[in-house]
């Protein structure tokens, strides 16, 4: 497989990325949403799992962004939705592009404004340049919760819409992101 996007089909290293992302936001969530719940002596590491997870997002993002402008992505795969799929489809990623930039962004304010450094993959820390702030740490919290939740549903239907693509539609749309696929 070719590491980069032909005009049909997406090259080894979107998928790679596309992926990677997926499997990072999917670890950051869960831990997110249940780490919590776990006993006192693992809520620790359920944090740092759960930074660590929002920080390779957030780089994995950089990556993709440059990627994307460096090798532009294949033309869609032509549907019965026509146009109007077409730039529904645009939209959608835009938006994730966003959001998937946009959680991990407002869970380092939320680290910063509870006045804790953030610890980097565990090989060091920034210090947090603000003193604690519950009520801002608080609201920025609610805030990157409510992104993070919506990212799910919007990678819910962005998932949706793929096998709608795969199973209604019979176009090669899900597999030219599938590892190892041939479209």
């Amino acid at each position: 497989m070719r590491a980069r996007n032909s005009s049909q089909s997406y090259g080894a290293i979107p998928i790679a990325l596309h992926w990677a992302v997926f499997a990072l936001v999917l670890g950051s969530w869960l831990s997110g949403q249940f780490g919590a719940e776990l006993p006192r002596a693992a809520r620790e590491t359920s944090l740092f799992v759960h930074i660590s997870s929002g920080l390779g997002v957030l780089g994995l993002m950089m990556v993709r962004l440059f990627w994307r402008a460096a090798d532009p992505v294949p033309a869609p795969v032509e549907s019965p939705l026509g146009l109007w799929g077409e730039r529904a489809g645009q939209a959608v990623h835009y938006m994730l592009y966003a959001l998937l930039i946009a959680v991990p962004v407002a869970g380092i304010v939320v680290q910063f404004a509870k006045g804790h450094a953030l610890p980097m993959l565990g090989l060091f820390e920034i210090a947090s340049p603000w003193t604690d702030d519950r009520a801002f740490a608080r609201d920025t919290k609610a805030v990157h919760e409510l992104l993070a939740n919506g990212t799910i549903i919007l990678i819910g239907l962005h998932s949706a819409a793929a096998l709608v693509h795969h199973y209604i539609f019979h176009d090669g749309t899900l597999l030219r992101m599938l590892p190892g696929s041939r479209s």
